[in-house]
Protein backbone atom coordinates (compact mmCIF):
# COMPACT_ATOMS: atom_id res chain seq x y z
CA UNK A 1 0.00 0.00 0.00
CA UNK A 2 1.72 3.03 -1.46
CA UNK A 3 0.96 6.65 -1.40
CA UNK A 4 -0.01 6.44 -5.22
CA UNK A 5 -2.12 3.42 -4.55
CA UNK A 6 -3.97 5.52 -1.88
CA UNK A 7 -4.48 7.78 -4.42
CA UNK A 8 -4.81 5.63 -7.09
CA UNK A 9 -8.00 4.24 -5.26
CA UNK A 10 -9.43 7.54 -3.73
CA UNK A 11 -8.45 6.52 -0.35
CA UNK A 12 -7.95 10.20 0.77
CA UNK A 13 -8.91 9.35 4.94
CA UNK A 14 -6.76 7.25 5.02
CA UNK A 15 -3.71 9.16 3.88
CA UNK A 16 -5.10 12.44 5.78
CA UNK A 17 -4.01 9.60 8.57
CA UNK A 18 -0.86 8.89 7.10
CA UNK A 19 0.16 12.59 7.04
CA UNK A 20 -1.36 13.54 10.30
CA UNK A 21 0.97 10.58 12.02
CA UNK A 22 4.17 11.47 10.05
CA UNK A 23 3.71 15.63 10.89
CA UNK A 24 2.61 15.10 14.56
CA UNK A 25 5.60 12.46 15.20
CA UNK A 26 8.42 14.73 13.67
CA UNK A 27 7.62 17.51 15.24
CA UNK A 28 7.26 15.76 18.02
CA UNK A 29 10.75 14.29 17.77
CA UNK A 30 12.25 17.58 16.70
CA UNK A 31 10.91 18.91 20.42
CA UNK A 32 12.21 16.02 22.16
CA UNK A 33 16.00 16.05 20.79
CA UNK A 34 16.01 20.18 20.74
CA UNK A 35 14.26 21.69 23.35
CA UNK A 36 14.32 19.06 25.77
CA UNK A 37 17.70 17.30 25.76
CA UNK A 38 19.31 21.14 24.39
CA UNK A 39 17.31 23.53 25.54
CA UNK A 40 16.96 22.05 29.38
CA UNK A 41 20.27 22.24 29.58
CA UNK A 42 21.12 26.05 28.21
CA UNK A 43 18.26 26.89 30.73
CA UNK A 44 20.04 25.18 33.68
CA UNK A 45 23.25 26.35 32.96
CA UNK A 46 23.09 30.20 31.38
CA UNK A 47 19.71 31.14 33.22
CA UNK A 48 19.78 29.53 36.36
CA UNK A 49 23.20 29.23 37.06
CA UNK A 50 23.00 25.65 38.14
CA UNK A 51 25.76 23.62 38.61
CA UNK A 52 26.80 20.50 36.19
CA UNK A 53 25.92 18.21 38.95
CA UNK A 54 22.69 19.29 39.32
CA UNK A 55 21.31 19.14 36.12
CA UNK A 56 22.30 16.07 35.54
CA UNK A 57 20.22 15.03 38.26
CA UNK A 58 17.25 17.12 36.87
CA UNK A 59 17.64 15.11 33.71
CA UNK A 60 17.95 12.10 35.83
CA UNK A 61 14.38 12.77 37.66
CA UNK A 62 13.32 13.61 33.48
CA UNK A 63 14.01 10.20 32.83
CA UNK A 64 13.16 8.20 35.65
CA UNK A 65 9.60 10.31 35.82
CA UNK A 66 8.73 9.98 32.29
CA UNK A 67 9.74 6.59 32.06
CA UNK A 68 7.44 6.07 35.03
CA UNK A 69 3.91 7.77 33.50
CA UNK A 70 4.49 6.32 30.18
CA UNK A 71 4.94 2.61 32.01
CA UNK A 72 1.68 3.49 34.25
CA UNK A 73 0.20 5.04 30.89
CA UNK A 74 0.48 2.43 28.22
CA UNK A 75 -0.60 -0.54 30.56
CA UNK A 76 -3.84 1.58 31.65
CA UNK A 77 -4.49 2.61 28.26
CA UNK A 78 -4.12 -1.52 27.25
CA UNK A 79 -6.36 -3.06 30.33
CA UNK A 80 -9.15 -0.25 29.64
CA UNK A 81 -8.80 -0.83 26.20
CA UNK A 82 -8.23 3.16 25.03
CA UNK A 83 -5.55 1.59 23.23
CA UNK A 84 -8.23 0.66 20.85
CA UNK A 85 -10.40 3.77 20.53
CA UNK A 86 -8.94 6.05 18.04
CA UNK A 87 -11.03 8.98 19.97
CA UNK A 88 -10.02 8.18 23.30
CA UNK A 89 -5.80 8.01 21.82
CA UNK A 90 -6.33 11.50 20.51
CA UNK A 91 -7.76 13.09 23.79
CA UNK A 92 -4.87 11.49 25.11
CA UNK A 93 -2.57 13.25 22.91
CA UNK A 94 -4.15 16.26 23.15
CA UNK A 95 -3.79 16.92 27.17
CA UNK A 96 -0.32 15.72 25.92
CA UNK A 97 0.47 18.58 23.49
CA UNK A 98 -1.64 21.29 25.48
CA UNK A 99 0.51 20.62 29.04
CA UNK A 100 4.02 20.60 26.27
CA UNK A 101 2.74 23.88 24.83
CA UNK A 102 1.98 25.33 28.09
CA UNK A 103 5.16 24.46 29.22
CA UNK A 104 7.11 25.63 26.45
CA UNK A 105 5.57 28.92 26.38
CA UNK A 106 6.84 29.36 30.41
CA UNK A 107 10.22 27.71 30.44
CA UNK A 108 12.18 30.79 28.86
CA UNK A 109 10.27 32.58 32.46
CA UNK A 110 11.74 29.67 34.96
CA UNK A 111 14.16 31.61 37.14
CA UNK A 112 14.51 29.74 40.06
CA UNK A 113 15.95 26.09 40.65
CA UNK A 114 12.83 24.81 42.45
CA UNK A 115 10.80 25.82 39.80
CA UNK A 116 12.82 24.05 37.38
CA UNK A 117 12.17 21.21 39.32
CA UNK A 118 8.50 21.63 39.21
CA UNK A 119 8.89 22.17 35.37
CA UNK A 120 10.75 19.08 34.86
CA UNK A 121 7.96 16.80 36.69
CA UNK A 122 5.53 18.81 35.02
CA UNK A 123 7.05 17.69 31.53
CA UNK A 124 7.49 14.20 32.50
CA UNK A 125 4.12 13.90 32.89
CA UNK A 126 3.33 15.67 29.45
CA UNK A 127 5.67 13.44 27.82
CA UNK A 128 4.71 10.19 29.58
CA UNK A 129 1.59 10.56 28.55
CA UNK A 130 2.44 11.33 24.98
CA UNK A 131 4.51 8.71 24.71
CA UNK A 132 2.10 5.50 24.81
CA UNK A 133 -0.73 7.70 23.23
CA UNK A 134 0.72 8.74 20.06
CA UNK A 135 3.04 5.61 18.90
CA UNK A 136 0.20 3.98 18.99
CA UNK A 137 -1.67 5.85 16.72
CA UNK A 138 0.49 3.90 14.09
CA UNK A 139 -1.88 1.00 13.89
CA UNK A 140 -4.83 3.61 13.01
CA UNK A 141 -2.86 5.34 10.10
CA UNK A 142 -0.95 3.56 8.97
CA UNK A 143 -0.51 0.67 6.92
CA UNK A 144 1.89 -2.37 8.70
CA UNK A 145 3.91 -2.58 4.56
CA UNK A 146 4.31 1.65 5.14
CA UNK A 147 5.66 1.38 8.08
CA UNK A 148 9.37 1.90 6.79
CA UNK A 149 8.80 4.49 4.95
CA UNK A 150 6.08 6.25 7.50
CA UNK A 151 9.29 6.00 10.09
CA UNK A 152 11.78 7.26 6.98
CA UNK A 153 9.79 10.57 6.68
CA UNK A 154 9.20 10.77 10.34
CA UNK A 155 12.92 10.99 11.08
CA UNK A 156 13.79 12.89 7.55
CA UNK A 157 11.14 15.69 8.80
CA UNK A 158 12.27 15.96 12.37
CA UNK A 159 15.98 15.93 11.79
CA UNK A 160 16.15 18.48 8.94
CA UNK A 161 13.89 20.54 11.09
CA UNK A 162 16.43 20.30 13.85
CA UNK A 163 19.14 20.78 11.83
CA UNK A 164 18.33 23.37 9.35
CA UNK A 165 15.50 25.31 11.06
CA UNK A 166 16.55 25.31 14.49
CA UNK A 167 19.68 27.04 14.63
CA UNK A 168 20.59 28.95 17.71
CA UNK A 169 20.73 26.62 20.52
CA UNK A 170 19.12 28.57 23.43
CA UNK A 171 16.19 28.11 24.92
CA UNK A 172 14.19 31.03 24.10
CA UNK A 173 14.65 30.57 20.75
CA UNK A 174 13.69 27.13 20.70
CA UNK A 175 10.43 27.91 22.34
CA UNK A 176 9.52 30.67 20.28
CA UNK A 177 10.11 28.52 17.11
CA UNK A 178 8.61 25.28 18.73
CA UNK A 179 5.86 27.10 19.35
CA UNK A 180 4.89 28.27 16.15
CA UNK A 181 5.13 24.75 15.02
CA UNK A 182 3.14 23.70 18.14
CA UNK A 183 0.04 25.87 18.23
CA UNK A 184 -1.41 25.24 15.15
CA UNK A 185 -1.28 21.30 15.88
CA UNK A 186 -2.36 21.67 18.98
CA UNK A 187 -5.86 23.02 17.10
CA UNK A 188 -5.85 20.81 14.90
CA UNK A 189 -5.84 17.97 17.15
CA UNK A 190 -8.53 19.36 19.13
CA UNK A 191 -10.69 19.64 16.49
CA UNK A 192 -9.96 15.93 15.43
CA UNK A 193 -10.23 14.84 19.39
CA UNK A 194 -13.38 16.62 20.37
CA UNK A 195 -15.63 17.20 16.81
CA UNK A 196 -16.95 13.90 15.32
CA UNK A 197 -15.86 14.98 11.76
CA UNK A 198 -17.07 11.78 9.38
CA UNK A 199 -14.22 10.85 7.62
CA UNK A 200 -12.96 10.24 11.54
CA UNK A 201 -14.87 7.01 11.73
CA UNK A 202 -13.33 5.51 8.70
CA UNK A 203 -10.02 5.82 10.66
CA UNK A 204 -11.35 4.59 14.11
CA UNK A 205 -12.06 1.20 12.28
CA UNK A 206 -8.71 0.85 10.22
CA UNK A 207 -7.15 -1.18 12.89
CA UNK A 208 -9.48 -3.97 12.67
CA UNK A 209 -8.37 -4.23 9.06
CA UNK A 210 -5.35 -7.03 8.42
CA UNK A 211 -3.26 -4.54 7.05
CA UNK A 212 -3.23 -1.89 9.75
CA UNK A 213 -3.64 -4.51 13.46
CA UNK A 214 -0.82 -6.40 13.46
CA UNK A 215 2.44 -5.78 12.75
CA UNK A 216 5.26 -7.41 10.97
CA UNK A 217 6.34 -9.80 13.16
CA UNK A 218 3.67 -10.98 14.57
CA UNK A 219 2.22 -14.17 13.20
CA UNK A 220 -1.95 -15.90 14.71
CA UNK A 221 -2.21 -18.92 15.34
CA UNK A 222 -5.18 -21.43 14.15
CA UNK A 223 -6.84 -20.27 17.02
CA UNK A 224 -6.43 -16.50 16.61
CA UNK A 225 -3.70 -15.69 19.39
CA UNK A 226 -1.02 -13.74 18.00
CA UNK A 227 2.64 -14.78 18.72
CA UNK A 228 5.33 -12.64 18.38
CA UNK A 229 7.86 -13.85 16.08
CA UNK A 230 11.17 -11.72 18.13
CA UNK A 231 12.27 -11.14 21.20
CA UNK A 232 10.76 -7.74 22.99
CA UNK A 233 13.32 -7.66 25.44
CA UNK A 234 16.72 -8.39 22.90
CA UNK A 235 15.29 -5.49 21.12
CA UNK A 236 14.61 -2.84 23.72
CA UNK A 237 18.27 -3.47 25.01
CA UNK A 238 19.44 -3.35 21.54
CA UNK A 239 17.84 0.05 21.20
CA UNK A 240 18.92 1.20 24.65
CA UNK A 241 22.72 0.51 23.36
CA UNK A 242 21.85 2.22 20.60
CA UNK A 243 20.14 5.41 22.36
CA UNK A 244 23.02 5.52 24.87
CA UNK A 245 26.18 5.47 22.90
CA UNK A 246 24.60 8.23 20.36
CA UNK A 247 23.79 10.49 23.65
CA UNK A 248 27.02 9.65 25.88
CA UNK A 249 29.05 11.13 22.63
CA UNK A 250 27.07 13.81 20.73
CA UNK A 251 26.30 15.38 24.49
CA UNK A 252 30.02 16.28 25.11
CA UNK A 253 31.01 16.53 21.55
CA UNK A 254 28.10 19.62 21.94
CA UNK A 255 30.76 21.28 24.48
CA UNK A 256 33.52 21.06 22.11
CA UNK A 257 33.22 24.21 19.64
CA UNK A 258 35.76 23.17 17.13
CA UNK A 259 33.02 20.26 16.29
CA UNK A 260 30.00 22.36 17.13
CA UNK A 261 31.07 25.19 15.03
CA UNK A 262 31.78 23.70 11.52
CA UNK A 263 28.84 21.29 12.21
CA UNK A 264 26.08 21.69 13.45
CA UNK A 265 26.29 25.12 14.79
CA UNK A 266 28.09 26.22 11.80
CA UNK A 267 27.57 30.31 10.02
CA UNK A 268 27.00 28.88 7.17
CA UNK A 269 23.87 27.63 6.48
CA UNK A 270 25.17 25.59 3.25
CA UNK A 271 27.20 23.39 5.66
CA UNK A 272 23.94 22.73 8.15
CA UNK A 273 21.45 21.93 4.90
CA UNK A 274 24.35 19.31 4.17
CA UNK A 275 24.39 18.01 7.18
CA UNK A 276 20.47 18.23 6.98
CA UNK A 277 20.66 16.43 4.03
CA UNK A 278 22.05 13.43 5.13
CA UNK A 279 19.86 13.21 7.66
CA UNK A 280 17.32 12.85 5.16
CA UNK A 281 19.48 10.54 2.59
CA UNK A 282 20.34 8.15 5.57
CA UNK A 283 16.51 7.98 7.01
CA UNK A 284 15.38 7.08 3.14
CA UNK A 285 18.17 4.20 2.95
CA UNK A 286 17.12 3.05 6.51
CA UNK A 287 13.27 3.21 5.29
CA UNK A 288 13.73 1.19 2.51
CA UNK A 289 16.49 -1.52 3.89
CA UNK A 290 14.25 -1.70 7.14
CA UNK A 291 11.36 -2.63 4.91
CA UNK A 292 13.30 -5.00 2.75
CA UNK A 293 15.64 -6.49 5.04
CA UNK A 294 16.21 -7.92 8.47
CA UNK A 295 16.55 -4.99 11.34
CA UNK A 296 19.33 -6.72 13.15
CA UNK A 297 21.56 -6.08 9.86
CA UNK A 298 20.53 -2.15 10.09
CA UNK A 299 21.73 -2.87 14.44
CA UNK A 300 24.95 -3.63 12.75
CA UNK A 301 25.40 -0.44 10.25
CA UNK A 302 24.02 1.77 12.96
CA UNK A 303 26.84 0.33 16.17
CA UNK A 304 29.63 -0.35 13.34
CA UNK A 305 29.36 3.72 11.90
CA UNK A 306 28.92 4.84 15.73
CA UNK A 307 32.28 2.89 16.34
CA UNK A 308 34.07 4.13 13.42
CA UNK A 309 32.65 8.20 13.51
CA UNK A 310 34.20 8.29 16.86
CA UNK A 311 37.21 6.64 16.49
CA UNK A 312 37.34 9.74 13.83
CA UNK A 313 36.82 11.94 15.98
CA UNK A 314 39.69 10.72 18.65
CA UNK A 315 42.31 10.22 15.54
CA UNK A 316 41.34 14.03 14.93
CA UNK A 317 41.94 15.06 19.10
CA UNK A 318 45.19 13.20 18.35
CA UNK A 319 46.74 14.48 14.81
CA UNK A 320 44.85 17.72 14.25
CA UNK A 321 43.63 19.39 17.45
CA UNK A 322 42.00 22.62 17.22
CA UNK A 323 42.14 22.35 13.70
CA UNK A 324 38.87 22.25 11.99
CA UNK A 325 37.05 18.77 11.68
CA UNK A 326 36.45 17.34 7.95
CA UNK A 327 32.71 16.84 7.11
CA UNK A 328 32.87 13.59 6.88
CA UNK A 329 32.38 12.75 10.36
CA UNK A 330 29.40 14.63 11.49
CA UNK A 331 28.08 13.30 7.86
CA UNK A 332 28.54 9.40 9.14
CA UNK A 333 27.16 11.07 12.19
CA UNK A 334 24.15 11.85 10.94
CA UNK A 335 23.63 8.96 9.30
CA UNK A 336 24.14 6.83 11.71
CA UNK A 337 21.64 9.02 13.99
CA UNK A 338 18.65 8.79 11.02
CA UNK A 339 19.09 5.09 10.69
CA UNK A 340 18.64 3.87 14.16
CA UNK A 341 15.78 6.25 14.41
CA UNK A 342 13.47 5.06 11.40
CA UNK A 343 13.81 2.06 13.44
CA UNK A 344 12.24 3.12 16.55
CA UNK A 345 9.65 4.16 14.71
CA UNK A 346 8.81 1.56 13.09
CA UNK A 347 10.04 -1.74 15.27
CA UNK A 348 7.57 -1.16 18.46
CA UNK A 349 4.23 -1.05 16.03
CA UNK A 350 5.94 -4.46 14.02
CA UNK A 351 6.16 -6.50 17.26
CA UNK A 352 2.53 -5.69 18.49
CA UNK A 353 -1.25 -5.81 18.41
CA UNK A 354 -4.13 -3.32 18.22
CA UNK A 355 -4.22 -4.49 21.56
CA UNK A 356 -0.61 -4.25 22.85
CA UNK A 357 0.76 -2.02 21.03
CA UNK A 358 0.18 0.87 23.96
CA UNK A 359 1.96 -0.88 26.15
CA UNK A 360 4.79 -2.36 24.09
CA UNK A 361 5.33 1.36 22.68
CA UNK A 362 5.38 2.75 26.55
CA UNK A 363 8.30 -0.13 27.25
CA UNK A 364 9.90 0.41 24.28
CA UNK A 365 10.39 4.05 23.63
CA UNK A 366 10.28 4.60 27.87
CA UNK A 367 13.25 2.28 28.34
CA UNK A 368 15.03 2.46 25.25
CA UNK A 369 14.46 6.10 24.27
CA UNK A 370 13.47 8.20 27.15
CA UNK A 371 15.90 6.35 30.24
CA UNK A 372 19.11 5.74 27.66
CA UNK A 373 19.01 8.83 26.46
CA UNK A 374 18.81 10.89 29.70
CA UNK A 375 21.08 8.67 31.95
CA UNK A 376 23.65 8.56 29.00
CA UNK A 377 23.04 13.14 29.60
CA UNK A 378 23.61 12.67 32.95
CA UNK A 379 26.47 10.74 33.06
CA UNK A 380 28.00 12.83 30.21
CA UNK A 381 27.39 16.04 32.44
CA UNK A 382 29.19 14.02 35.13
CA UNK A 383 32.05 12.66 33.55
CA UNK A 384 32.83 16.44 32.12
CA UNK A 385 32.22 18.00 35.37
CA UNK A 386 35.15 15.39 36.82
CA UNK A 387 37.39 16.10 34.49
CA UNK A 388 37.69 13.30 31.93
CA UNK A 389 39.55 14.52 28.56
CA UNK A 390 37.47 14.70 25.88
CA UNK A 391 39.66 11.83 23.87
CA UNK A 392 39.36 9.87 26.80
CA UNK A 393 35.47 10.45 27.17
CA UNK A 394 35.22 9.21 23.07
CA UNK A 395 37.29 6.58 23.36
CA UNK A 396 34.99 4.89 26.52
CA UNK A 397 31.43 5.58 23.79
CA UNK A 398 33.66 3.60 20.66
CA UNK A 399 34.25 1.03 23.32
CA UNK A 400 30.69 0.94 24.03
CA UNK A 401 30.05 1.01 20.12
CA UNK A 402 32.19 -1.93 19.30
CA UNK A 403 31.25 -4.00 22.83
CA UNK A 404 26.98 -3.91 21.14
CA UNK A 405 28.59 -4.70 17.77
CA UNK A 406 30.45 -7.56 18.79
CA UNK A 407 27.73 -8.71 20.94
CA UNK A 408 25.31 -8.19 18.30
CA UNK A 409 27.40 -10.12 15.65
CA UNK A 410 27.53 -13.32 18.20
CA UNK A 411 23.90 -13.51 18.89
CA UNK A 412 22.93 -13.24 15.11
CA UNK A 413 25.27 -15.57 13.74
CA UNK A 414 26.44 -17.88 16.48
CA UNK A 415 23.78 -20.69 16.84
CA UNK A 416 24.49 -23.55 19.58
CA UNK A 417 25.08 -27.01 18.06
CA UNK A 418 21.73 -28.75 19.09
CA UNK A 419 22.71 -32.47 19.61
CA UNK A 420 20.79 -34.98 17.87
CA UNK A 421 17.95 -36.84 19.91
CA UNK A 422 18.57 -40.11 21.55
CA UNK A 423 18.10 -42.98 18.90
CA UNK A 424 18.50 -40.91 15.84
CA UNK A 425 20.82 -42.69 13.68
Amino acid sequence: MTVLGLIRGHRWPTLFGCGLFIGMMSVGYAYNVTFIQLGLIDLGERLLGMEQQTIAGQMALLAICTCGVALMTGSLMMRSHWGKTLAGKLRLAWVSVTLQTLLTWVAPSVTTQSAFTVWIVAASLALGIGVPATFSLTVDFIPRRARGYAAAAITAGAYFLAAVVLTEWRIETFAAQMLILMIPGWALISLLAFVPLPFMRHLADQHWQPAFGDGRFVRRDTAGRAQVLRKPLALILIMFGVFFVDSLGFLRLLETPVYMNTAWQAPDPDIRLFIGAMHVLGALAAGILYTAFDEHQLFLWIFGIFALVHLMYSLHLRTAPGESAPLAMPMLYAIAVSLYTVVNFALWADISTADTISRNTAVGVAFSGWTATFLSTALAIQWQRAGMPLETHLNIVDSFALLFFLALLVGIFWKPRVPPSEGKL
